[in-house]
């Protein structure tokens, strides 16, 4: 069995632990086989500053680089030259391409079924994410009939799949959005004992992503404004990480606005993301679009409360109501202040809803995908 795997790039840290653990589960069941992910490129411009500088990977699986420059530099040319002569050299029997957005890598999936090759996809679209048009979603259509299954990261994945028609014995993994959690949980614990929280003093909410228009982040400064400015004794405050062209603006904004208490602490590499969640009480994700948002899963994993906009292809399977956090409109700035207050008014529900959170992100495991996408690939040769 000879399993090859297209991937974007190659420091996208929360799909390294899956791969390892896929490379485990293949070497463990079927020693006999062969694994190789063709990493197209190193990284995407717009996270570089999410890659540990000067750092080397350590990744833990049979891997190889098309490009080794930003994803954003190589060319559709490049790409279909680079897929097929990997697809070539490595003479895989199962194809697994990340998305269909990408025209090398649905070339390569056509081309491959004209060899007889079984193909899987790999998903995170959900019906929220994007606006859409009917002649890509005929398109889709025909992509997905010559697809032999489906890897989704969640419901909202299994939904948008079923809406296009994919039978339901096609959709082999159902929650394949997964983060490293014993990695995340150790470094969070290791951090919270270095942490300034307590449980009388000041408090944190804390966004983490891009700060570009899509994400939203302007509402939440104007919804954490309105939070603090109708309670007397405001001890809550904001922390913003991450990079990206909207920076200046929000902190010229906060600036403006008398908000001494929200924090942006620029870029980090991702690694670091559970000191700083370390360093808060609620994760807020307020997207007006993002395909899952998997800081949800490592807030989860920390035993953190989340308010996470609908928008969230996450929402629908990390985020029960008034148990671990609240789902909201990110059109509606009353909805978020609304969540926003309730934690200020509730200290008492953090740890509970915390609690709560644990549980919920637990079947999100590397390993439990791992081992059903290994399954799948058997199925498939057999």
């Amino acid at each position: 069995m000879r399993i090859l795997v297209i991937h974007n790039q190659l420091w996208a840290h929360y799909k390294s632990i899956l791969f390892e653990e896929i490379h485990r589960e293949l070497r463990s069941k079927y020693p006999d086989s062969e694994f190789l992910v063709a990493q197209i490129a190193l990284y995407e411009s717009t996270r570089a500053s999410m890659v540990a500088q000067g750092s080397e990977p350590d990744f833990a699986y049979p891997y190889r680089v098309l490009f080794e420059r930003s994803l954003d530099t190589v060319t559709l040319s490049e790409r279909i030259q680079g897929l097929f002569r990997v697809f070539h050299s490595f003479r895989p029997d199962v194809l697994n391409i990340t998305g269909y957005y990408d025209w090398a890598q649905v070339l390569l999936l056509f081309y491959a079924k004209t060899r007889g090759l079984k193909v899987v996809i790999s998903s995170e679209s959900s019906m929220a994410d994007r606006t859409r048009s009917t002649a890509k979603e005929f398109l889709k259509k025909m992509i997905f009939k010559c697809t032999d299954a489906f890897f989704c990261f969640g419901q909202s994945t299994v939904s948008y799949l079923r809406a296009l028609g994919v039978p339901e014995s096609k959709i082999a993994v159902r929650r394949g959005a997964v983060v490293d959690n014993d990695r995340v949980q150790a470094r969070f614990e290791n951090a919270n004992q270095r942490s300034k929280k307590t449980e009388s003093g000041n408090r944190n909410f804390i966004y983490v992503g891009r700060l570009a228009p899509e994400k939203n982040v302007k509402m939440l400064l104007e919804a954490y404004q309105d939070c603090i400015q109708s309670d007397k004794s405001p001890n809550w405050g904001l922390i913003v990480v991450g990079d990206g062209p909207l920076l200046e603006v929000f902190r010229e904004y906060a600036v403006r606005n008398g908000l001494s208490q929200v924090q942006f602490t620029g870029g980090i590499p991702w690694a670091e993301v559970p000191d700083y969640l370390a360093q808060a009480s609620v994760l807020v994700l307020p997207s007006l679009s993002e395909p899952w948002g998997l800081v949800v899963n490592e807030a989860l994993v920390c035993g953190m409360p989340v308010i996470v906009s609908e928008k969230c292809g996450c929402a629908e399977d990390l985020v029960s109501p008034n148990q671990n956090g609240f789902v909201f409109d990110p059109t509606d700035k009353v909805g978020l202040v609304r969540a926003l207050q309730y934690y200020r008014d509730n200290p008492g529900a953090i740890e509970r809803h915390g609690t709560s959170s644990k549980k919920i992100i637990a079947p999100f495991s590397p390993g439990n995908v791992a081992r059903e996408m290994v399954q799948q690939y058997r199925v498939l040769v057999q």
